[in-house]
C-alpha cells in the first residue's frame, strides 16, 4: 500500500501515488536555509538548514548547523522515510510550511546533543526561479532539477551548549530544490570511457536595505557557462517585473594554495558592477555535501542523531569534501545610475577539476 497524506492534497506529479517520484534512483526534494547579520558589525553568528527526502531511497535527512567564533557545530539526523513524503522531521529537527512561498519555521530540539532552536523565515519578496539545471556526463543524466530562490528576514533564537542568540532582523536565504542529482551510495560503474570530474559552481544570493541581488554561475572546464542568471528584485517585487540583468560575469582573486576566494567582482555590463568581500567560510559538509559519513541520502539506520563540532582554522582546505564552503560576505552593489549600495550575502564556492579562467587544469590543483 502506497498511499500517504501526500495523497489528500492536488500536488501529484505522475498517475501513482505521491510516494513515488518517476523512475529515477537519484530523485530528491530539498530545503535549504541560512541567516546572517544583516551587518558585519557586531553579532558573528552564522546559521544554516537542510532537510532533504530521497523518495526511491525511503530516506529522509536533515542538519542544522551554526559557526560562530570560527568554530562550527552541526547537528546530523537521518531516518527511514517509510514512503510518508508529508512528514517534514527527522529527529530533533522539524520544517513547518506557516504560509507556502513566504513564511516557514524551524525548529530543534535535541536536548541531549545541547542544541536548540526556534527560528521563523519570512520572504522578501515572491521567489524566484533559477533556470532548470540539465547536466549530462556523457550519455548519463548528472543533474536535471529547479530551484526556487528566496531572501528573507529572520526572527527567534538559536541556543548551543545553554548560551542563547535572538536572532531577531537576521536575513539570508532559503531553496527549495527538487529533480534529480547524484544521492546515497556512488554509482559502482565508472562512466565509459572514465571521465575526469568537472564542477565549476558560483552562488551569491545578497541582501541589501530595499532589495535583493541574485547570482549564480555554472561554469564548464573552459568557463563557458551552461547555467548563469542575475537579477535585482526589490522587497515585494515579483521575477516578472525585472526579468534579470542582460550580461553578468564573474572574476574572482583566489586564496594562494586553495581553490576558494580572496574576492569577487560581478560585472553586470551596462548595469553595474558587484563587489564581494568574502569573510569567515562555512564549510558545507556540515549540511552533508560530501560528506564522508553524513552524506545526502544514505542510510544510517531506522534513526541516527549525531553532533559533530571542529574549528575552521584547523581543517585542511586542500581536501576535496572541505571545497564546498559559503562565505559571508560584505557586498557593494553600483547600479547604472551611479547609487551605491551596501549589503551582505553568502559567496557559494564549489571548483572541482579544470577551469581556465581561473587558471585550474587538474582535478585538485590550487591556485598559485
Amino acid at each position: 500500500m502506497a498511499l500517504t497524506r501526500g495523497d489528500d492534497y492536488p500536488i501529484h506529479q505522475t498517475p501513482e501515488p505521491v510516494a513515488y517520484a518517476g523512475t529515477d534512483r537519484n530523485f530528491y526534494d530539498r530545503y535549504f536555509f541560512n541567516g546572517y547579520a544583516p551587518t558585519g558589525e557586531g553579532e558573528d553568528l552564522f546559521f544554516a538548514a537542510a532537510f532533504g527526502v530521497y523518495p526511491h531511497l525511503n530516506i529522509a535527512d536533515a542538519a542544522f548547523c551554526v559557526m560562530k567564533g570560527g568554530r562550527q557545530v552541526n547537528l546530523h539526523a537521518s531516518r527511514w522515510l517509510n514512503m510518508e513524503r508529508m512528514d517534514l522531521s527527522v529527529g530533533p529537527i522539524r520544517i513547518e510550511v506557516l504560509e507556502p512561498l513566504h513564511r516557514l519555521k524551524l525548529v530543534v530540539a535535541a536536548p541531549e546533543q545541547g542544541i536548540a532552536a526556534e527560528i521563523v523565515f519570512e520572504g522578501r519578496s515572491f521567489p524566484i526561479e533559477e533556470p532548470r539545471f540539465v547536466r549530462r556526463n556523457g550519455p548519463r543524466t548528472f543533474m536535471d532539477y529547479t530551484r526556487l530562490t528566496q531572501n528573507g528576514r529572520y526572527g527567534g533564537w538559536i541556543e548551543i551548549d545553554g548560551a542563547r542568540t535572538v536572532v531577531d532582523g537576521f536575513v539570508g536565504t532559503r531553496d527549495r530544490s527538487w529533480g534529480v542529482r547524484p544521492v546515497g551510495m556512488r554509482d559502482p560503474q565508472d562512466l565509459a570511457p572514465p571521465a575526469a570530474p568537472q564542477f565549476f559552481w558560483l552562488w551569491a544570493p545578497c541582501n541589501f536595505a530595499d532589495g535583493s541581488l541574485f547570482f549564480h554561475t555554472n561554469d564548464d572546464e573552459l568557463g563557458r557557462p551552461w547555467n548563469r542568471r542575475s537579477l535585482w528584485l526589490a522587497d515585494g517585487a515579483r521575477e516578472d517585473d525585472f526579468g534579470g540583468f542582460a550580461e553578468a560575469a564573474c572574476a574572482i582573486r583566489w586564496k594562494s594554495g586553495t581553490r576558494h576566494a580572496a574576492s569577487a567582482t560581478l560585472d553586470l555590463g551596462a548595469d553595474g558592477t558587484v563587489t564581494i568581500a568574502p569573510g569567515p567560510e562555512f564549510f558545507m559538509l556540515g549540511l552533508g555535501y560530501g560528506h564522508p559519513v553524513w552524506g545526502h541520502g544514505c542510510n544510517q539506520g531506522a534513526l541516527k542523531v549525531e553532533r559533530e563540532d571542529f574549528v575552521n582554522a584547523d581543517l585542511d582546505r586542500g581536501m576535496p569534501h572541505l571545497l564546498h564552503v559559503q562565505a559571508i560576505s560584505d557586498v557593494t552593489y553600483i547600479d547604472n545610475a551611479g547609487r551605491e549600495r551596501k549589503g551582505r550575502g553568502v559567496f557559494e564556492q564549489l571548483a572541482i577539476g579544470p577551469h581556465a579562467p581561473s587558471g585550474f587544469a587538474a582535478i585538485l590543483d590550487m591556485a598559485p
